[in-house]
């Protein structure tokens, strides 16, 4: 299982500035097929400034959920800390 890429985001208008959530496009590769899922993240900081990532499936995929949302979690990690989200 591999995250091939996390495309078309789009941040949603939260009034609370501590919490960014996002909708994309998760494009994973299981077992040499590639597979489009649309998905929910969200971003909070905490008061000691750790960011927290939660990611939600939009739709069924029919492979073990925990190894997704932790590639998924890792990928959208990096994104933020490269400066990739909006």
């Amino acid at each position: 299982m591999k995250v091939v890429a996390v495309k078309d985001i789009t941040r949603k208008d939260v009034p609370i500035y501590y919490r960014r959530v996002f909708t994309a496009t998760a494009v994973l590769e299981i077992l040499n097929e590639h597979l489009t899922r649309n998905i929910e993240f969200i971003i909070e900081t905490k008061p000691t400034g750790a960011r927290e990532v939660t990611v939600n499936l939009l739709e069924l995929l029919e492979y073990p959920l925990v190894p997704v949302l932790r590639e998924l979690r890792e990928s959208i990690t990096a994104m933020d800390k490269n400066g990739a989200l909006p």
